[in-house]
């Protein structure tokens, strides 16, 4: 696996690089926001790791930038533990989160997972690899997802989202369920990080088509489904 690091700290960066690389993995180093940015859009990574704050153009600004053009997992580190910083980071589209100092162990552990998440997809729906839901297609060998053809273009995490939401289609998930099976998190009520999720996802599922697939059930969750034209959702 190729991984990108963009981390200014460069002790830490040779220390992290020489520790992934002895794991087996490819690791590329940036030092600041602009460099990792310009690689990332110039090379082929699989794994990004990326530090929340860094010169010329923070962690966010990078991840802003990179969603518009990539669906790369992302492990954002960060020195800030306040929840408000992580749910930030989320739901600018960080597909995990590492505070500062952490374990090299708990990183590679970390890496390990979003691998299997972003490449696993597959085996995890008893190795069903197309699934399809009225004009929507998804094919999980390719990552790729349409509707009437078009490329929905999603991240990650909204490929992740939609593909349970399509494998489990006609069931309602709640938020508790979402963000278990999605972002490998304990639910937090006072946190929007699904409902954003899905707002983000809706706006490129359904939006710019006549009939809505994915409908909101009031006081439970999200179920996606089709619903005769006019019936609320």
């Amino acid at each position: 696996m190729k991984i990108l690091l963009i981390e200014d700290e460069k002790k830490l960066a040779a220390y992290l690089q020489k520790g992934l690389s002895a794991e087996g993995f490819v690791v590329d180093v940036a030092h600041s926001g602009v460099d990792g940015l310009h690689l990332a859009t110039q090379g082929h990574y699989e794994l990004m790791i990326l530090d929340g704050m860094l010169p010329d153009l923070d962690g966010l600004g990078v991840l802003a930038a990179l969603r518009q053009r990539s669906h790369i997992p992302v492990l954002m580190l960060t020195a800030r533990a306040m929840v408000e910083d992580r749910v930030r980071g989320l739901q600018a589209g960080a597909d995990d989160y590492l505070t500062k100092p952490f374990a090299f162990s708990e990183l590679v552990a970390r890496v390990h997972a979003l691998a299997r998440r972003a490449h696993g997809v597959a085996t995890h729906a008893s190795d069903v690899s197309h699934l399809s839901l009225a004009d929507l297609d998804m094919d999980a060998v390719k990552r790729v997802a349409k509707r009437s053809g078009h490329d929905l273009r999603l991240t990650a995490k909204e490929f992740s989202l939609l593909w349970l939401l399509l494998r489990r289609q006609g069931e309602v998930l709640s938020r508790t369920e979402l963000a278990e099976l999605v972002w490998d998190m304990h639910f937090d009520s006072e946190t929007n990080v699904v409902d954003v999720a899905v707002r983000r996802l809706r706006s490129k599922l359904d939006d710019p088509f006549d009939q809505a697939l994915l409908h909101t059930v009031r006081g439970m969750g999200y179920v996606l489904e089709v619903r005769a034209l006019g019936q609320p959702s």
